[in-house]
C-alpha cells in the first residue's frame, strides 16, 4: 500500500448544506455506485439507516472507500445536526483532512462554526466546497468573506463560478485557467478557454491566489516580483504545502444536486489534502515509561490503532471502526486492547462501504478498517501490542444534558431493554443510561430531544422492544465551591478477620469545563499498588453518584495526600470503602452547588419577526449576545438555560408564522439560578 496515494477525509457542515448529496456524487463519479442516490428520495447510499432516509438527515458517520485517479480515498460522511456532535468529534479525531461544505446562500451557519472549531482542535487541514451555486441568492465571494470574519480562516479561491443562481452555468479553474461545463448527469466535462468577457475577472482572481501563496512561498514571491508566469505544477505544490500547514484553505465551488463541480472537488482532495504520513505524528503516552511519545505513520512500526466508533450488528456483534496509526493488524490474529489491558481476537477484518463490506487480509498504517470479534472494545480504546503499551490521546465528548425515563411495556422486556441500552451506550459515548435506585426507573441521557427521539425509535424498531418514555428532564450536575481536607479511618471485622485502612483526601473546585481529576500526591513505596488502585477506582466511581441529589459530579479535583497502612489488616475493599467515606464527607463539607446546563442558541428568522424572536428568548431567561444580518434572514445569537428551552420550537413557530428555525448546543454548566 502506497501511503502517498491514500487520503483519509471527512465531509463536514451545517445541517442541509448538502454533505450527503455531495458524497453521493463523489461515489458515483469515482465508480463506486452505478446510480446517484438522492437524499430527498430516501435513496442515499451513505444514509443507510431507515431513520436517516425518513428524516432526510445524517445520524451516524458512515465510512466508505473509493478510488480516484489511482488514489484510495477513505471518506467519512458526518452528521450536521448538533445533537450528533459526538459522531463529528470522533470522525475528526482520526481524519487527516476534511472537506467543509458551505451553502452559497446561507454562508457560515452556527453548526459550521462548531465543526470548524472541532477541526481546529484536532489540527485538521481543510478545503472548502461552496455548494448550491445554482440557488437564488447564491454569492460565492460573500461566503469567502463570511469564512474570514466568523472562522478567522484564510480561504483562497482555486476555482470560481460562471454566473450564480439561475444563470449558474459552470466553473472557471483558476489554476489551469480554463472554463469547465458539465453535462446533465455531470459525467462529461467540457473544457474551453476563458471567454474574453470573463478574462479580466479570472486573471484578477488568479493574482489574488498567487498573492496569498507568496506569503508562504519564496519561490512564488520571486517569480511574482520578476513578473514571470507561475507554472501550474509549482502553484499546485505550494498550495498543497500551505493547505497541509493550515495557512490557507483552498476553496472550490459547485452545485452537487445539479452534478456540477464534484470532480474538481475530488481533484482538490487528492491535490491539496495530506496523505497519512504528511500530517504530524500521532501523540501518545507510553504507560511503562510514563512519558509522551510520538508515533510516526509507518507500516513497519509496532501495531497501533484507535477504535473511533463501535456499531452493533445483530448477526456479527460489535463492529469496531479502527484507524491504524502504525504497523499493521492481520485477519484472524490476536490484538492487545491497551486501554482495557486485555487481549482480543479478530475474527474478521473488513473494509466498509456504508453498510456493505468487503473482506481484508491486513489493515496497515493509514488505513481505516472494521474489526469484528472484539467484545470489550469501546469508542476511544487503543489497540496495539503488549510489548509497546502506548495509549493514544483520548477523545473528548460533551456531557449529555437531557434525560428521559423509559419503561418497557412488559416485565419480560426489562432485561432485554437493559442489554439494548448497554449496546447503544457503547456505540454512542454521549448516550448514557442508569437505574434510579429509589424508583427503579430506567433513565436515559442524551444531547437533545432529537438525539433521544432517534435512539428511542431505534430501541422500538431495530431491537423490537415496546417501550414508553416520559417527558424530557434537564440533566443537572453537582460540584463543590471550596477546598476541604478530610482524614478518614475504616475499621471493620469481616468473616472474623479485622480489616482496616486510613487515608487523607484533599478536595477542591476546578474551573468550569475542566472535568474531574484524581491525583496520587503521596509516595509510599511500602504500600502495594493494588491499594492505590482501589482508592482511585472508588473515587472515579463516586464522581458518577453525585453529592446530595444523585446527579453526576463535575469539575472536582481530588488529591490523595496521606495513606496509613498496616499489612495485617489492609485489604483493597477496606481502602475502597475508606476512600468512598472520605470523598462523601469532604464533598458535603465543601459547600456543594447544583449546576444547570446553559445552551448556545442560534435563531434564524425573517427580518419581520426579529423583535418577536428576541423577546421570546428573553422571556425564557435567555441572554442575547448579538445578531447577524443576511440578505433575507437575521441570525440571533443567545444563551439560555436548558430547562427553559423545552417546547421552544412550538413557541417560535407560532410567533414567526412557521418561518423561523433554531439550533441549540450545549455551552457550559453554571450554578442553578434560584
Amino acid at each position: 500500500m502506497d501511503l502517498s496515494k491514500t487520503r483519509n477525509i471527512g465531509i463536514m457542515a451545517h445541517i442541509d448544506a448538502g454533505k450527503t448529496t455531495t458524497t453521493e456524487r463523489i461515489l458515483y463519479y469515482s465508480g463506486k455506485t452505478y446510480k446517484i442516490g438522492e437524499v430527498d428520495n430516501g435513496e442515499a447510499t451513505m444514509d443507510w439507516m431507515d431513520q436517516e432516509q425518513e428524516r432526510g438527515i445524517t445520524i451516524t458517520s458512515a465510512a466508505t472507500t473509493t478510488f480516484w485517479h489511482g488514489y484510495q480515498v477513505n471518506i467519512i460522511d458526518t452528521p450536521g445536526h448538533v445533537d450528533f456532535t459526538a459522531e463529528v468529534e470522533r470522525s475528526l479525531r482520526v481524519l487527516d483532512g476534511a472537506v467543509a461544505v458551505f451553502s452559497a446562500v446561507d454562508g457560515v451557519e452556527p453548526q459550521s462554526e462548531t465543526v470548524w472549531h472541532q477541526a481546529d482542535r484536532y489540527l485538521v487541514p481543510r478545503i472548502a466546497y461552496i455548494n448550491k451555486m445554482d440557488r437564488l441568492g447564491a454569492d460565492f465571494d460573500a461566503v469567502l468573506e463570511d469564512m474570514r470574519q466568523k472562522l478567522a480562516a484564510k480561504p483562497v479561491a482555486v476555482n470560481c463560478p460562471i454566473g450564480a443562481g439561475n444563470s449558474f452555468e459552470g466553473i472557471i479553474d483558476l489554476v489551469a485557467m480554463e472554463e469547465l461545463r458539465f453535462s446533465e448527469d455531470g459525467s462529461v466535462i467540457t473544457r474551453s478557454p476563458i471567454a474574453s468577457e470573463r478574462e479580466s475577472e479570472a486573471k484578477s482572481r488568479r493574482d489574488t491566489l498567487i498573492d496569498a501563496l507568496s506569503e508562504t512561498s519564496d519561490e512564488i514571491t520571486n517569480l511574482y516580483l520578476e513578473g514571470a508566469e507561475v507554472p501550474v505544477e509549482l502553484l499546485k505544490k505550494e498550495l498543497r504545502a500551505a493547505c497541509i500547514g493550515r495557512h490557507l484553505v483552498p476553496a472550490v465551488c459547485g452545485a452537487s444536486r445539479r452534478n456540477v463541480g464534484v470532480q474538481p472537488l475530488l481533484d482538490a482532495v487528492v491535490a491539496y489534502l495530506p496523505a497519512p504520513d504528511e500530517v504530524p505524528p500521532a501523540k501518545a503516552f507510553h504507560m511503562k515509561k510514563e512519558e509522551d511519545v510520538e508515533v510516526p505513520c509507518s507500516a513497519s512500526g509496532y501495531p497501533l490503532g484507535l477504535v473511533f466508533k463501535v456499531q452493533y450488528d445483530r448477526e456479527a456483534g460489535p463492529l469496531c471502526y479502527v484507524r491504524m496509526y502504525s504497523g499493521s493488524v492481520k485477519n484472524a490474529s490476536v490484538v492487545y486492547n491497551v486501554t482495557k489491558k486485555k487481549r482480543e481476537r479478530i475474527t474478521r477484518l473488513l473494509r466498509m462501504h456504508a453498510n456493505k463490506s468487503e473482506p481484508l487480509d491486513e489493515a496497515l498504517a493509514g488505513d481505516i478498517a472494521v474489526i469484528v470479534g472484539m467484545k470489550l472494545a469501546q469508542t476511544g480504546d487503543t489497540i496495539g501490542t503488549e510489548g509497546w503499551p502506548v495509549l493514544l490521546e483520548k477523545m473528548h465528548f460533551p456531557e449529555p444534558v437531557i434525560s428521559v425515563a423509559i419503561e418497557p411495556k412488559t416485565v419480560s422486556d426489562r432485561e432485554k431493554l437493559k442489554d439494548t441500552l448497554e449496546v447503544l451506550s457503547k456505540e454512542d459515548p454521549t448516550f448514557t443510561s442508569k437505574e434510579n435506585e429509589e424508583t427503579g426507573q430506567l433513565i436515559i441521557n442524551g444531547m437533545g430531544e432529537l438525539h433521544i427521539d432517534v435512539l428511542v425509535t431505534r430501541i422500538i424498531r431495530e431491537f423490537k422492544i415496546q417501550a414508553k418514555i416520559g417527558n424530557p428532564q434537564v440533566s443537572y450536575r453537582e460540584s463543590v465551591s471550596k477546598a476541604v481536607e478530610r482524614k478518614e479511618k475504616f475499621e471493620k471485622v469481616l468473616a472474623g478477620k479485622p480489616t482496616g485502612a486510613g487515608l487523607t483526601l484533599r478536595i477542591e473546585p476546578l474551573p468550569r469545563g475542566t472535568g474531574n481529576r484524581y491525583e496520587k500526591a503521596v509516595r509510599a513505596p511500602q504500600v502495594p499498588e493494588e491499594y492505590f488502585e482501589a482508592v482511585e477506582h472508588a473515587i472515579t466511581g463516586a464522581f458518577a453518584g453525585g453529592i446530595q441529589f444523585g446527579y453526576p459530579a463535575v469539575d472536582i479535583g481530588v488529591k490523595l495526600i496521606g495513606i496509613e497502612y498496616d499489612e495485617l489488616t489492609a485489604t483493597p475493599f477496606a481502602y475502597e470503602a475508606c476512600a468512598n467515606m472520605a470523598y462523601d464527607a469532604a464533598c458535603r463539607e465543601a459547600d456543594p452547588v447544583m449546576l444547570e446546563p446553559i445552551m448556545k442558541v442560534d435563531i434564524t428568522t425573517p427580518k419581520d419577526f426579529l423583535g418577536e424572536a428576541m423577546s421570546l428568548v428573553s422571556q425564557r431567561g435567555g441572554m442575547i449576545h448579538g445578531s447577524d444580518s443576511k440578505q433575507t434572514m437575521d441570525v440571533i445569537h443567545a444563551e439560555a438555560p436548558m430547562a427553559a428551552m423545552f417546547g421552544f420550537t412550538t413557541s417560535l413557530r407560532s410567533v414567526s408564522q412557521g418561518r423561523a428555525s433554531f439550533s441549540m448546543e450545549f455551552s457550559h454548566f453554571e450554578p442553578k439560578r434560584a
